[in-house]
């Protein structure tokens, strides 16, 4: 070692010295060996802040010696990963209520099971008594004279070994001497029990006998038939382990993994949480290895699946973004999730309260998902057939539950799957042809002056009423403000805003509404099968604030419905099975962060009871208006007149003709309005003019007839042309006076 030569002449007391510390100096040396053992950041070199580098001079980018923070730092940075002190399951109400009732009927369940099954198990004891008396007696009088030790000693004299035998021996007669006397004193204990109790009541001695003969049928159960039958039967799945997450996503063939993995097997994944039951089923959360996303998890949904060894509908990965892009969130369900049917609790339900949101369904856990409507617009969208109308369904069913909600409801593909609640609407169409179309356009007409109105309405109120300048419950109650809910479901709406004639002013109108309604208690409601930029306007699917995806073909459908970059982000509805996960959707806008969401089903019927609640709910209220009170609004758009073109290509001489005749008439006399009807198939083109007809108060009726061009009579549904003449003749009258 070598020293610097220090004048001893030069700061002989030590003043004005600087005071350096040994450590912290030697780890600002260079590094000690030949170049290519120093680390990388021993060559990093920035320009300090007064200069360039000079030439042969090195500065650290990377401060030598340990990383000096503030205590508060630390503190700030520990405080990120605390724990939460309430479980999550308890800061939710609903949730909460959920878990307790389900504890409750499980165990209501097991014990009920286990009394009802009470006679059985007594019997069983009955008929193991003997065998329990049996191994009892054996029992003692082995322990009683040490015949478990027997084969020990028989063991000594085979190998003629005198002295270890001696010592079995005495310790054997040592032990039988004491032993006789506990068994003897046992025996009398017993003995006294049974004299007591014979000289007790009746039902003392049953009790007694009762006692006995349970404890000798415990003593004789055989080994592999329980006493007592399972309530529930456990499902067989594997718990989640480490070991099995990190076997899946290295069979995922994800290069950023693998390479990790195999550079550091040991910390290339990390769990920042113990794995733990989260509802039915367990919750394992992951830091991905560098410049992985969850994303690139999310592609390989189905291979992960395979590796867990679990249905595709039980493996639900997410990511956490509000953290980083690479922390996912894996949980493994105990059961298929498109195999659930989650029951809406609207089917039992007297009333709703919009302002409260819709119960729409539950997630992959369990926990019952809840959509807030008021101050919201709704975009729903899927491929056909995936659950896009039962969705629906049920935002209609929790919205007319609301006795201060106006219903509009626009059914633009003629299945009438929303007819249960026509009754209740204010404006109700359901159909395909123009003039439902122009029916539609009508409405979003009508609404946009709506809106405009309500904008008015509202800022009058007093302050001391409406601070916020939104609607409120209070404001809706007061049905003279004309500030109530106003709730309008256009289902298929892409025939509505891809129609060459309507479309046009029909979208416009639509984005007028969603971007000032929501504050004025407007709530539009749209669904569509075809998620593309001419049967969906970007200025509507830009700025609708829910959004609810169903099983979709591709990203370019994904982020029309979800928004932009939604697929970059991993959120992809293109990961859903066709028709297995029918009713499976990415709900967006609801909740703080994305999640899957399985829809509550409402059939047909369960509808109809709802719609009747509803309807009896609003007679009784007098809030029923418009359609549901018999009303017939005039269409703002003029259209073809539909009865009179029946009875122009209907002639007086033909009192009843079939539907399928008199469509196929229409359509050459009206080809671009008509064409489509007759392009329908089989019983789809009779219910097309049914549906048609179903505004005026027209029903078709069984009709005797034969084809055209001749053939076989048959019954099947036509029309009667004097109702088509009597509707004609009120309508002029009513315009007339």
């Amino acid at each position: 070692m070598t020293h610097d030569h220090i004048d001893p002449n030069e700061n002989p007391d030590g003043r004005d010295a600087d005071i350096v510390h040994l450590d912290a100096a030697r780890a600002g040396r260079q590094p000690d060996g030949p170049p290519e053992d120093r680390p990388a950041e021993a060559d990093r070199t920035v320009a300090p802040a007064d200069g360039p580098v000079l030439e042969g001079e090195i500065v650290r980018v990377d401060q030598p010696g340990p990383a000096r923070t503030d205590w508060r730092t630390d503190l700030e940075a520990k405080a990120r990963a605390r724990q939460p002190i309430v479980p999550l399951w308890l800061r939710s109400a609903p949730e909460a209520s959920e878990t307790l009732k389900w504890v409750g009927l499980h165990y209501l369940h097991v014990s009920g099971y286990q009394l009802a099954r009470a006679p059985l198990y007594g019997g069983r004891l009955a008929v193991r008594s003997p065998r329990g008396f049996a191994r009892l007696v054996g029992g003692m009088v082995r322990w009683t004279f040490d015949l478990e030790g027997e084969p020990v000693r028989l063991a000594s004299v085979q190998k003629a070994d005198p002295e270890n035998y001696i010592k079995l021996s005495r310790q054997r007669d040592s032990r039988v001497r004491l032993r006789v006397w506990v068994t003897g004193a046992a025996l009398v204990t017993l003995l006294i029990a049974a004299i007591v109790v014979a000289d007790q009541p009746t039902h003392v001695q049953w009790t007694a006998l009762a006692v006995a003969l349970a404890a000798l049928g415990v003593i004789g159960k055989p080994a592999d038939r329980p006493l007592i039958n399972r309530a529930v039967v456990p499902a067989n799945v594997e718990r989640l382990t480490s070991d099995i997450v990190i076997r899946a996503l290295t069979a995922l063939s994800i290069a950023g993994i693998n390479q990790a993995i195999a550079k550091n097997s040991k910390d290339a994944i990390r769990f920042v949480a113990p794995i733990t039951r989260d509802g039915p089923g367990w919750r394992a959360d992951i830091d991905l290895p560098y410049g992985v996303t969850v994303a690139d998890v999310m592609d390989k949904r189905d291979r992960m699946a395979s590796a867990l060894r679990r249905p595709l509908g039980c493996i639900w990965p997410e990511g956490d973004s509000s953290i980083h892009e690479g922390r996912l969130i894996l949980w493994v369900g105990d059961k298929d999730l498109s195999k659930t049917v989650v029951r809406s609790p609207l089917t039992k339900a007297s009333s709703h309260d919009v302002f409260k949101g819709i119960p729409f369904g539950s997630d992959p856990r369990g926990r019952p998902i809840v959509v807030p409507i008021i101050q919201h617009n709704i975009l729903i969208g899927s491929l056909p057939g995936q659950g896009k109308t039962a969705a629906v369904r049920v935002l209609a069913s929790g919205a007319l539950l609301d006795p201060t909600v106006e219903g509009w409801i626009h059914e633009l593909k003629g299945t009438g799957d929303l007819d249960p609640h026509e009754q209740n609407c204010h404006r109700y169409i359901s159909g395909i042809e123009d003039e439902a179309i122009a029916y539609a356009a009508d409405s979003l007409t009508l609404l946009r002056k709506e809106v405009m109105r309500r904008s008015g309405a509202l800022k009058a109120l007093p302050p001391d009423l409406c601070p916020d300048k939104r609607v409120t419950r209070e404001i809706a109650d007061k049905r003279s403000l004309g500030l109530h809910p106003l709730v309008c479901i256009i289902d298929e709406c892409q025939n509505l805003f891809a129609h060459p004639e309507y479309g046009g002013k029909a979208g416009d109108d639509a984005e007028f509404i969603i971007k000032l309604g929501r504050a004025l208690g407007v709530v539009l409601i749209l669904a569509t099968q075809r998620p593309d930029k001419d049967s969906l306007p970007t200025g509507i699917s830009a700025n609708v604030s829910i959004r609810f995806c169903l099983r979709v073909a591709g990203q370019i459908e994904n982020d029309m419905i979800l928004g932009t970059s939604a697929y970059k982000n991993g959120v992809r509805a293109t990961v859903f099975v066709p028709e297995i996960d029918a009713g499976i959707g990415y709900l967006v806008g609801a909740t703080p962060m994305p999640k899957v969401v399985r829809s509550a089903y409402l059939d047909t019927p369960a509808t109809q009871r709802i719609a009747d609640r509803a309807h009896a709910l609003r007679t009784k209220l007098g809030t029923l208006s418009g359609h549901g009170l018999g009303e017939r609004p005039e269409h703002i758009i003029p259209t073809y007149d539909l009865l009179a073109d029946i009875l122009a290509v209907v002639p007086p001489s033909e009192a009843k003709v079939w539907n399928e005749i008199v469509v196929d008439r229409l359509a050459d006399l009206r080809s671009d309005v008509y064409a489509p009807w007759a392009a329908l198939e089989g019983g789809a083109r009779t219910a097309q003019l049914t549906t048609a007809l179903k505004p005026y108060g027209i029903k078709t009726t069984q009709v005797w007839g034969t084809p055209e061009g001749g053939g076989k009579g048959a019954n099947r549904i036509g029309i009667v042309r004097d109702d088509i003449v009597n509707t004609i003749t009120q309508r002029d009258r009513g315009a007339a006076s």
